[in-house]
């Protein structure tokens, strides 16, 4: 089925709209250019809304939405919890993180471990973290993107990864952070009001006639298998979420990896006025990430009863589109879209800065400011290509590319957060524990993956953090020089990890919300 005109129009002003917002917050002072801090760090200007809409903007992407609804309709909502649980994760980052990152003025993850570290840590991850944002995260986006609008549309899917891609280089090359920050919070409402109404209308369809209680209490009385929150070992699910482990477990450590070292993400409080600005947009977004479940799984768990026969989980959302009426499917297509750019966006621009700043400044230091700006957006495009042809070899075969995201960032995600938490908060950490901890995430990873399949990859991630915890302490106290504080470490007592009042109160309620789901949902 494909869209008609109304649609098409809403979509067009929506694309319009948006490159012309873009350009508009891009512009700059007459005689000033773009400096790397304009273009990689918005100038560090931006507003906690700004900061929250644009986490969140980042984040829900075509893995998000149509992955995690195809779980929905594959699992239930026990995969809501890596939503539900990230609210928590950012509260701590809020807290604990931003205060230490923003304490250094960095412009990304590998320059605060060069200067926690030395330069063979930095390079080591700033490699790795350009080699998953291009390989995995750029191409499961323009994938799944690609995938809902073939589906909406007709469009060849090669054709609709090309026009994801042109569409955000035209409206984030420019500008850079500045541009993709602020328009992230027209990407948002977008995001919210589309699936809202894609929620009400798949529930309304399920009630027929009745209304949305009466389609959400028919959804939970046939299917209450979709409505447990923590499997059981009987369960055919458990592998992939296995029961408490997602509040105990291995979920905290992909979590905390994604939203407090991970550049795209943590990008975007890095460029706040201060850190109590940032403080507040993490908030924000963790009470933004209580609603996500909302929009994007619970449309995959309708679909099981408007669409039983699916051949792969990953269309129940864009197929729930095409039940939509005229003018509201159009508007639902724009959100998807809006997600699916944003992530783009985001990811590319983190690339560039990872690149410009990490790996290229450091060897051709002696070069404008404007020059840097300029290798951001080449990289940028490269990145973009690369991602474009190496999308469907990759992802073609997969039915749930959001649980083979988590699988594949899980074997690395472990040593990724030993070397941040002890980098940060243990004085004697050496940068040859460092790299162990690195290191040893990949090995002990494929070692369990290969001796233990049966263990679920949750668990395995746990297991595999524990591991390199314990080596990066055992390589720190084998080092002579580790018997006294290494000469960069953190200043703990220098770091004011105080939060506003409101900030507290945010981190309360989000709490006592989080307990009531598990209570009601358990």
């Amino acid at each position: 089925m494909t869209l008609n005109t109304i649609d098409l129009a809403i979509f067009a002003i929506y694309v319009l709209g948006l490159i012309a917002i873009a350009y508009y917050v891009s512009r700059e002072k007459v005689g000033h250019d773009k400096n790397t801090d304009d273009y990689f760090l918005a100038s560090n200007s931006l507003p906690w809304w700004a900061i929250g809409a644009s986490l969140i903007a980042a984040n829900i992407s075509a893995e998000q939405i149509i992955g995690m609804s195809g779980s929905g309709y594959v699992v239930g909502l026990a995969i809501a919890s890596y939503e539900w649980m990230s609210a928590i994760t950012l509260i701590i980052v809020g807290k604990y993180f931003l205060p230490i990152f923003m304490k250094r003025k960095i412009y990304t993850m590998p320059q605060f471990l060069q200067e926690r570290f030395d330069g063979r840590v930095k390079t080591t991850m700033a490699i790795f973290w350009l080699a998953v944002y291009v390989f995995v995260n750029l191409t499961a986006v323009l994938w799944l993107g690609a995938l809902a609008i073939n589906t909406i549309t007709g469009l060849d899917l090669t054709i609709c990864m090309i026009l994801l891609a042109v569409l955000s280089l035209a409206y984030s090359l420019y500008g850079g952070l500045k541009a993709v920050a602020f328009t992230d919070i027209i990407q948002v409402v977008l995001l919210i009001a589309g699936g809202l109404f894609l929620s009400y209308m798949s529930l309304s369809l399920i009630g027929d006639g009745q209304g949305l209680l009466a389609g959400f209490d028919r959804l939970t009385s046939e299917l209450p298998e979709k409505f447990d929150m923590i499997l059981s070992a009987d369960s055919p699910h458990y592998v992939n979420l296995p029961g408490l482990s997602v509040l105990l477990g291995g979920l905290w450590v992909m979590n905390l990896s994604y939203w407090g070292f991970n550049q795209y993400i943590i990008q975007r409080t890095l460029a706040a006025k201060d850190l109590a600005e940032a403080q507040k947009g993490i908030a924000f977004a963790a009470f933004l990430k209580l609603l996500m479940p909302v929009i994007v799984v619970l449309p995959g768990i309708a679909a099981v009863l408007l669409l039983p026969e699916l051949s792969k989980p990953d269309q129940a959302y864009p197929e729930l589109m095409n039940l939509m009426p005229t003018g509201l499917k159009g508007l639902i297509f724009a959100a998807l879209v809006a997600a699916i750019l944003s992530s783009l966006a985001s990811m590319t621009n983190s690339v560039a800065t990872i690149f410009t700043m990490d790996l290229y400044k450091p060897i051709k230091s002696d070069k404008s400011q404007s020059h840097y700006v300029l290798v951001g957006r080449v990289v940028s495009v490269i990145a973009l290509i690369i991602a474009l042809l190496t999308a469907k070899p990759l992802l073609g075969d997969f039915d749930q590319a959001f649980q083979y995201i988590q699988e594949f960032t899980g074997f690395f995600t472990p040593g990724i957060v030993v070397l941040f938490l002890l980098g940060m908060f243990w004085k004697r950490t050496t940068a040859n524990a460092a790299l162990a901890a690195t290191i040893g995430s990949a090995v002990f990873s494929v070692a369990a993956k290969i001796l233990i399949p049966e263990v679920p990859f949750m668990d395995r991630v746990g297991y595999v953090f524990l591991s390199c915890f314990a080596l990066a302490v055992v390589v720190t106290l084998m080092q002579k020089e580790s018997k006294n504080a290494h000469p960069n470490a953190v200043q703990l007592d220098d770091v004011n990890f105080t939060t506003q009042k409101s900030f507290n109160i945010s981190a309360l309620l989000n709490t006592l919300i989080l307990i009531a789901f598990y209570t009601v949902w358990w």
